[in-house]
């Protein structure tokens, strides 16, 4: 959630800014901040990766410090958008130790191993907050953080669900009814007590 967007009684403006919907060619912007004075985009600035093969991951100055860790509770895994085949943009996790693919998506019941072009979302935390819901809700006065959008258009958001005792990047939307994150092997939804960007 965008912390800057509620007034002091909590609630947010009306405006709702729209996801950049792509033509099927065109990639994304890629998002670097300009001024200080600018406001954040609605789904935040981003760091393209995986267009190049072999491409290093890029240095803290460039992702910002990690919002979560893996299983082993020291490997960073980073909060991304996946540029689909189909056109449509899902919400991943970014995971630089895992073997052969760092992005992995949640999609079709599975965890994909995502093997184009992502973006990562630099976690800026005196901007952004997690905050718990449920059912695929965007909690009232709250202005979510845009992760993607379905082929049919419908928004998608990121998300975070407990999963084995582990807090595992993923995606929501009001079409969904709650949170799904990829995690070994599998796409887990999880429809109560998720984490909302």
């Amino acid at each position: 959630m965008d912390k800057r967007e509620r007034d002091t009684n909590g609630s947010s403006g009306d405006a709702q800014v729209a996801f950049p919907i792509p033509k099927h060619h065109d990639p994304p912007p890629s998002y670097t901040p300009p001024g200080p004075a600018a406001q954040v985009p609605p789904s935040g600035y981003r760091v393209p990766l995986g267009a190049t093969p072999g491409q290093p991951f890029p240095g803290i100055d460039r992702t910002r410090q990690a919002p979560l860790t893996d299983a082993d509770g020291k490997s960073p895994v980073f909060l991304g958008s996946a540029i689909m085949e189909d056109g449509s943009v899902h919400p991943c996790k970014i995971a630089p130790s895992l073997p052969a693919a760092p992005c992995r998506v949640p999609f079709g019941g599975g965890e994909l191993e995502h093997r184009g072009r992502y973006d990562l979302l630099p976690f800026v935390p005196e901007l952004m907050e997690f905050v718990v819901t449920s059912r695929g809700r965007v909690p009232p006065g709250r202005r979510p953080v845009k992760g993607g959008f379905e082929k049919s258009g419908q928004e998608l958001y990121h998300a975070v669900a407990v999963v084995n005792g582990v807090r595992v990047p993923g995606k929501t939307g009001a079409h969904l009814g709650g949170c799904n994150i990829p995690f070994g092997g599998v796409e887990h939804v999880v429809k109560e007590k998720y984490e909302i960007l």
